[in-house]
C-alpha cells in the first residue's frame, strides 16, 4: 500500500469515529507506525509500505477509533516544551495546565528554594519548574505508586532526578513545611459530571485524579487548610480550578488566612490558576 492511501484510509476511519483534526492525528499515527516524520511522509506519497508497516499502522488506528488516548497510543504527551512519558496511570498534561507554570514563575522569577507538587501524576508541573529553576528542589506526592515511578522516569528524562524526591501519600499529609511553593492540579471534576466526559477521559485516564466529589471541590476542601503549614511564611500556593470553581477555591484559601494574588485565566478565558501567598506576619483578628 502507498503511504498516500494508507493516510487516506486512516482518515476516514478516524473522522468517522469521531476523532477532530483526522488528518493531524493519521500524519502521527503513521510516523508512530513506520518512524517516517510528516515532512518524509509530504516528501513521498508514493512511497510503498511494507506488510509490517501497514500492520502496524492498521493496529494504532483501531485503537484510536476505540478512542484510546492519542498521547497513551504515542507514549508520551509535550508540555511546557517539554515531553512526557503518559500511561493509564496518570492524566495526559493539558495545555491549561500549563497556567500554573506561567503564574509560578511569575510571581517567583529567581525560583522558590523548595517547592511541593501535590498529586504530581506524571510530574509535568514538578519536572517543568524544576527544569525551570537549577536551583531549585521539589518534591511530588501521589496515591499512586505507578504514577509516582513514571513521574521519576519523566524527571531522570529531564535531567532534575537529583533535585527532585517523591512521596506516596494522601495530599501532603507525609511531607513536611518550609515550601516556597506548592504547585496542585486536584481532582475537580464534579461525580454526576463524570460520566460526560470525553471518552478519551472517561474510559482511560484515572477517576481518581478526575473526581473531586459532589461539588468537584472536596480535594481543595482537604488541601486548603493544610497551606499555612506546608508554605514558608511569603510562600506561595498555585492551583488549578475548573469552571466557576475559582471564587469558592479563594474563598477558601482566605479562609485559611492566606492572600490571593493573582487569578489568571487559561486561553480558553476560564479563570484556571489561582496564586495566594502565606503572609509573613499572620493577621491580627480584633
Amino acid at each position: 500500500m502507498r503511504l498516500r492511501d494508507a493516510l487516506a484510509l486512516a482518515r476516514r476511519r478516524l473522522a468517522q469515529a469521531g476523532i477532530d483534526g483526522a488528518a493531524l492525528e493519521a500524519r502521527l499515527l503513521l510516523e508512530c507506525a513506520t518512524g517516517l516524520d510528516r515532512l518524509r511522509q509530504i516528501a513521498e506519497p508514493d512511497r510503498e509500505l511494507s506488510f509490517e508497516e501497514v500492520e502496524r499502522f492498521l493496529a494504532l488506528v483501531d485503537r484510536r477509533c476505540a478512542r484510546e488516548p492519542l498521547a497513551h497510543i504515542r507514549g508520551e504527551r509535550e508540555f511546557h516544551g517539554l515531553g512526557f512519558e503518559v500511561s493509564p496511570a496518570v492524566l495526559v498534561p493539558r495545555p491549561e495546565t500549563e497556567t500554573l507554570v506561567e503564574l509560578a514563575t511569575r510571581h517567583l522569577p529567581e525560583g522558590p528554594g523548595r517547592l511541593l507538587d501535590v498529586g504530581t501524576g506524571s510530574g509535568c508541573l514538578l519536572v517543568t519548574l524544576l527544569h525551570l529553576w537549577p536551583q531549585s528542589y521539589g518534591v511530588g506526592t501521589d496515591l499512586s505508586l505507578d504514577a509516582l515511578t513514571l513521574a521519576r522516569r519523566n524527571a531522570r528524562r529531564h535531567g532534575v532526578a537529583a533535585r527532585a524526591g517523591f512521596v506516596c501519600t494522601h495530599l501532603a499529609e507525609a511531607v513536611d513545611g518550609g515550601m516556597g511553593l506548592v504547585v496542585s492540579n486536584p481532582p475537580y471534576v464534579q461525580t454526576r459530571d463524570l460520566e460526560f466526559l470525553p471518552p478519551e477521559v472517561r474510559l482511560f485516564e484515572p477517576r481518581l485524579a478526575l473526581d473531586g466529589g459532589i461539588d468537584g471541590l472536596d480535594a481543595y476542601r482537604a488541601l486548603v487548610p493544610d497551606l499555612p503549614r506546608l508554605l514558608a511564611p511569603g510562600g506561595l500556593a498555585v492551583l488549578e480550578t475548573g469552571r466557576g470553581q475559582a471564587g469558592a477555591v479563594a474563598g477558601m484559601l482566605r479562609e485559611a488566612g492566606l492572600e490571593v494574588v493573582e487569578i489568571r485565566p487559561d486561553l480558553a478565558g476560564i479563570p484556571r490558576a489561582i496564586a495566594a501567598r502565606r503572609r509573613t506576619h499572620p493577621l491580627r483578628r480584633s
